[in-house]
Formats: C-alpha cells, structure tokens, sequence
C-alpha cells in the first residue's frame, strides 16, 4: 500500500489497473471501505482511499474557521486530474462530492456509484415538499457548549441511522465524531444550502448506479429518485432491510453491487454501447 498526501488529503493506493476512487460519508474515513478494497484489488484495479477534509489522517479543520464540501470538490478534482480517469464510488456526504467532482471534471470519471448522495437540491419543492419538511424538522442548531455538540451530533447520527444510534455507538466511534464535529457540521451547513437541481446532471454520459437501503430517510430515497429520471441509463439497486448505512451495516450485500458496476462500465467502454441491465433488489 502507498500513502500519500494530495491537495491537501491523506491518501491510500492499493493494487494496480483502473483507479477507482472511494469517496467515505461525514465522519467516518476511508477506513469505511476497508471490505470493499481488497476486493477490487483481487478483481485487478487500483483502490484509491482519500481521508477528506478534517477527517481520518488528513489535516483537522479548526473551529471556527467556515467551511464547505466544495472544498472536497476541489480537492477530489485534483486528485482526479493528476491521475488517469476514476471509477468513483461516493457515499452520503462522498456522494455529494462525486456528483459536483463529475460535474467539475466529467473527462476525468469512468463511472459513478451513488449510495445515498445528500444531493438535497435536486428535490422539488413541490412534489418533494414532504421530503424537505422531514430535513426542515431537524434541530441542527449548533451551540458552544459540550452538551449543544454532544445534541447536534445525536441528532444528525439518529436520523441518518435510526433512533438509538449514537447511544449504542462504541465510545472510541463517538470520540471521533466528536473531533471531527466541526467540519461535519459545516460540510452539512453548506450542502443543505446547495440548489444544484437534479437536471443539472442529466448530461452525464458514462454508467451512473445508484444504490439506496429499503429504510434509508425518505429525502435519501427521493433524492435517488430524482437522480434516476434525469440520468439516462442510471441503474438502481436496494439493498433490503438496510438504511442509510447499508454499506457499513450490510457490506455483503452492497460490495458486490459496487464491484459489480464498475465492471459494468468496463463492458460499456470496452463496447461502446450502453447496458439496460435492469435494477435490482439485492
């Protein structure tokens, strides 16, 4: 394995072939693919496993010092541009950043695979206005105290796993998400004012799959929703009885959709016509 230090982030290379690059959900790292590399690295292909900003090994991002997830943008893109054109796996918060990444840089992806990408403008606020309310619900207001933290983090966590959540997190994992609280704080600050719409994708031209759990928040599965009708060609996999986490919770199941679907866009390139593979419950 090589470890290396780019635009800004910690960055680990495994195995040789086509790159594909692992984009983890807010506050977790790149440790959340730590089931998914060796599996591409059997299957002949380069794992590429940033930390993004604030999180993992890469540098902190102090309070109160603002911040944004167009920040990963840009420093997903360079990494994207300083190698040869990625697969791009992104989860949650990593899901937003691959969309604005490929948006960014389109000659620089192979592909995307989208699990729940927190991609809030491409909701309607029409039809979507149940969806928006459920977000609107949440008291995400930050305080300077331990307690105010201690409450955004349990609610953020709750409603993105399941009430009960953070409460039967080991300590070492809510530690952490107490460390990096800042940054995913203000990544969430940021995104939940992005009004980037659903059509503003709609231009992609390489295979999009998108995967979300059966029990994910009802804004995830909508977003996927609207994601599906403006990208052509752009498969669907739920996973059964799994959330949000499902790739943390359920890798068995989500792994091989992943892996699956980059293979899926190697038999694209390799054919130049498009797969109607159909979706799928996993």
């Amino acid at each position: 394995m090589e470890v290396a230090t780019k635009s800004g982030l910690h960055v680990e290379y495994s195995g040789a072939g086509d790159p594909v690059l692992l984009l983890h959900s807010s506050g977790l790292s790149g440790r959340q693919w730590r089931r998914l590399t060796p599996e591409l690295v059997r299957r002949g292909m380069r794992a590429v496993v940033p930390d993004l900003t604030g999180h993992g090994a890469s540098d902190a991002w102090p309070e109160p010092i603002s911040f944004s997830f167009r920040t990963d943008v840009d420093r997903v893109v360079a990494i994207l541009q300083a190698d040869d054109a990625a697969h791009v796996v992104g989860h949650s918060y990593g899901g937003l950043v691959a969309l604005h990444a490929a948006l960014a840089a389109p000659r620089s992806i192979r592909s995307l695979s989208l699990l729940d990408p927190v991609a809030f403008g491409t909701l309607d606020t029409t039809v979507d206005a149940d969806a928006r309310g459920s977000l609107l619900e949440l008291d995400l207001s930050w305080g300077p105290t331990e307690a105010d933290r201690e409450r955004w983090l349990q609610t953020f966590v709750d409603y993105w796993g399941g009430p009960g959540t953070w409460s039967a997190l080991r300590e070492d994992a809510r530690g952490e998400f107490r460390r990096v609280a800042w940054v995913v704080r203000e990544g969430v600050r940021s995104l939940m004012e992005d009004t980037t719409p659903a059509h503003a994708f709609s231009g992609f031209h390489f295979p999009v799959q998108l995967v979300t759990g059966e029990r994910s928040p009802l804004a995830a599965r909508r977003v996927i929703q609207r994601l599906r009708e403006a990208i052509r060609d752009a498969r669907l996999a739920t996973i059964p009885d799994a959330g949000h986490l499902a790739p943390v919770t359920h890798p068995q199941l989500v792994n091989p959709i992943l892996v699956d679907a980059v293979a899926w866009a190697q038999s694209v390139a390799s054919s130049g016509e498009p797969n109607q593979t159909p979706d799928r419950k996993s």
